[in-house]
């Protein structure tokens, strides 16, 4: 499995692991199998996956806490990145708020969540229009100055706004939503491939009739004995050296399938014909 060095100093493999479907139904509240959940994030590891992106707003809380439950103490070389910015006022509700204290109040919550000193990545989950994008970044950098961050992410930003955010702090990380159907932040990818920032797609798996009987994910996964989620990686993958998927799943079955798709090979003519496809 090829790596990326997050901010220049933090090798990881290129295929990490989304935390969010670790928790209960509608990203709300403890898993149905708790004991399941702790499974797959060990399994994880013990597959070779380190780098692990999760989000206060996910439980809001439990799946930082599962993380922390399951692998506190981290193995050496272990990426716990998370996330603030949004909010969880009941299920189903997400809202934004990137206000500068609540930024501070909740890193530090993370922080004791997640039992460590300083956040390897720490990432702003999207920009709130209430709020000036600068002081919501600007919140970050000061954590990172104080020691609780190591690197900056942002999330759901525009090209302008990742420029905006770099003249503030260095940023070593974009997430945005990236898929086979979905390539609308393909010029903030361009600017990561360009400055060698990474990037993480999510909803990486999403392929819509590509993936139907027939379609051309469809097909290339069975000339591949593999399946069409497989496919849909081994292309993100093939698709960016700055690319790094973090597919998520409570399931230890899928999580497997899911990492083994980093060993999965797409030929230059099965790139194309998913790109012409979408």
């Amino acid at each position: 499995m090829s790596t990326f060095a997050i901010g220049g100093d933090l090798d990881v493999h290129r295929l990490g692991f989304g935390a969010m479907r670790i928790t209960g139904d509608g990203v709300w509240g403890a898993p149905r199998d708790h004991d399941t959940a702790i499974a797959v994030l060990r399994r994880a590891v013990e597959l070779g996956v380190d780098l692990i992106d999760t989000a206060d707003s996910y439980g809001p809380a439990t799946s930082e806490e599962l993380i922390a439950e399951a692998l506190h103490p981290y193995a050496d070389g272990l990426v716990v990145a998370t996330k603030g910015g949004l909010e969880r006022p009941g299920p189903g509700n997400w809202t934004r708020n990137g206000r500068p204290e609540h930024l501070r109040e909740a890193c530090e919550a993370s922080l004791r969540r997640l039992r460590v000193d300083r956040i390897d990545l720490y990432q702003l989950h999207s920009p709130d229009p209430d709020v000036p994008y600068a002081d919501s970044v600007g919140a970050l950098r000061d954590l990172r100055d104080e020691g609780k961050i190591r690197h900056v992410g942002v999330s759901n930003v525009s090209v302008e706004q990742l420029g905006q955010a770099r003249s503030i702090v260095e940023v070593a990380t974009v997430q945005n939503r990236f898929n086979l159907t979905d390539r609308s932040s393909a010029d903030v990818l361009a600017v990561c491939e360009r400055d060698e920032l990474g990037f993480f797609p999510w909803f990486p798996l999403a392929a819509g009739k590509l993936a139907e009987p027939g379609g051309a994910l469809a097909q290339i996964a069975e000339r591949h004995d593999a399946t069409t989620g497989q496919v849909a990686l081994a292309w993100l993958l093939g698709y960016s050296p700055v690319m790094l998927p973090i597919p998520g799943t409570g399931s230890i079955a899928h999580l497997e399938e899911n990492v083994a798709a980093a060993g999965l090979a797409l030929s230059a003519a099965e790139l194309s014909e998913l790109d012409a496809a979408a």
